[in-house]
């Protein structure tokens, strides 16, 4: 019953799809909201998205919110750390909410690097240029806007639509808006589910349509910290016994070290689609492989044909480790008294930090390399379901706007907020209807982008996609 309601409703949602390709009147509305976002600095040295928050908040309101339902929130030690969760009521008081998650704090960005001022909108070449422009106010802006016209058309939805506009997703260490919520506000983004960033369209280096992703499950970061200490010395005397050296061979031997394969439903939908993918293509072998990594994860040849074939590829496999900074040393002429490496790993759904940990120190296999946990954020949970619910509605709006298009499940190699709300019991699902290139936009690097048409297609995409979804049974 559920099913044939959700093709019924996809169907009747898709028959309205066509027009929104004509001149749409309130694109630029959209285009004003998402200019201010972006331009509204929310790094955490310089920035606040306490005062992005407000402002969203205030052109809710300006489209009939009322102030009951516009909830700014921020934590006192974190003034300018905050967020906004917005509440669009449902009809049906049996119907459990749906959830918009989105970040609004960027990563830093240095004036002199960029080509443009980072924190200025620029459209140019059919693409839209700054810091934010992408990840992740893209979709921030999006989720805002669809609520805003939601409410311009008196639209009242079947489930309460409920959009959560947080700080701190960038930042370890840092406070984290949607962590926060969880554990102090849980009553305001309580939902069935929830859509978040994670996933989205895939463009070739010829900015032809690849495919459509959907997030189900994702990584969680975590960073260890090796350390080395000694007596040290003075330079002329070496001995064996040096920080330096043990922290080096540590490191080497992390490099080597491969965790196990793994996988989710949603890796093992992602190979067994993008092996199609990769026959159409001429890959045969690689199409070949992909298909045996499905069914025989232990299968070494075909590991390693995948894994070489995509950096990203490998990634989804298994939990990864990776040394991104090293402290070692105190003078040119002594021996070093201590020696420090940050490792950066990226765990897979369902693994433990301290499994980590430990297999890092069986693999060093050196005592005196001490492997330490830094900051845990969020629990490391097993992926959603993915279900026909979920996947049905973007396959057949996928279908419709992008005719051959292939719908696809992933598991995320990096982490979002997301981790934050699977942990406390709402399945979240990365899906963002916005086509990128093989550079993501160079998303937290210099000159970050998003294509004008991609925004733009993803606008309607994703405004069709919620309506569908807050019809269903």
């Amino acid at each position: 019953m559920k099913s044939r309601f959700v093709l019924g409703a996809v169907t009747a949602m898709l028959a309205c799809v066509q027009s929104a390709y004509a001149a749409d009147p309130t694109e630029p509305q959209f285009r004003a909201l998402y200019k201010e976002l972006v331009e509204t600095n929310t790094t955490l040295s310089a920035g606040s998205c306490t005062l992005a928050a407000e402002r969203i908040a205030a052109r809710l309101k300006t489209a009939g919110f009322p102030e009951s339902d516009l909830h700014l929130f921020a934590d006192p030690a974190h003034p300018k750390e905050g967020g906004l969760v917005a509440v669009l009521p449902g009809r049906d008081p049996k119907a459990k909410a749906i959830l918009l998650l989105a970040h609004i704090d960027v990563v830093e960005a240095k004036r002199e690097d960029w080509v443009r001022d980072p924190f200025t909108l620029i459209e140019e070449d059919g693409k839209f240029y700054a810091r934010g422009a992408l990840d992740d106010k893209a979709q921030a802006a999006i989720w805002a806007d669809s609520l805003v016209r939601f409410k311009q058309e008196g639209y009242k939805p079947r489930h309460t639509l409920k959009m959560a506009l947080t700080c701190g997703e960038e930042t370890a260490g840092a406070f984290n808006g949607a962590e926060w919520l969880t554990r102090n506000r849980r009553e305001l983004i309580d939902a069935g589910y929830a859509l978040n960033e994670g996933a989205g369209g895939e463009l070739n280096a010829a900015g032809k349509r690849v495919s459509m992703t959907v997030q189900a499950g994702e990584k969680v970061a975590q960073n260890y910290r090796l350390e080395v200490t000694n007596r040290g010395g003075h330079s002329s005397r070496p001995v064996k016994d040096n920080a330096i050296y043990h922290l080096a061979g540590a490191l080497e031997k992390i490099q080597g070290y491969e965790f196990p394969i793994q996988l989710t439903d949603g890796s093992k939908g992602y190979l067994n689609a993008m092996s199609k993918i990769q026959l159409a293509a001429g890959h045969k072998e690689i199409a070949d492989a992909m298909l045996v990594v499905a069914k025989n994860p232990d299968d070494a040849k075909a590991v390693k044909l995948v894994s070489e074939a995509s950096p990203s590829w490998a990634a989804m496999l298994h939990t990864t480790c990776v040394a991104t900074m090293l402290d070692a040393g105190h003078a040119t002429n002594a021996l070093p008294q201590r020696a420090r490496a940050n490792v950066n790993c990226r765990i897979f759904p369902g693994v433990t930090q301290e499994t980590v940990r430990q297999a890092l120190v069986n693999a060093i296999n050196d005592p005196a390399v001490k492997v330490e946990t830094l900051e845990i954020r969020g629990e490391n949970s097993a992926p959603p379901a993915l279900t026909r619910a979920i996947m049905e509605p973007v396959e057949k709006l996928t279908a419709k706007m992008w005719p051959g298009v292939p719908v696809m499940p992933i598991l995320q190699s990096g982490a979002t907020d997301g981790q934050f709300l699977n942990a406390a019991g709402i399945p979240t699902y990365g899906i963002s209807g916005i086509f990128l290139t093989p550079d993501l936009g160079n998303i937290h690097g210099l000159n970050e982008y998003i294509g004008v048409q991609s925004l733009m297609e993803g606008r309607i995409f994703l405004h069709e996609l919620v309506k569908i979804y807050a019809e269903q049974i």
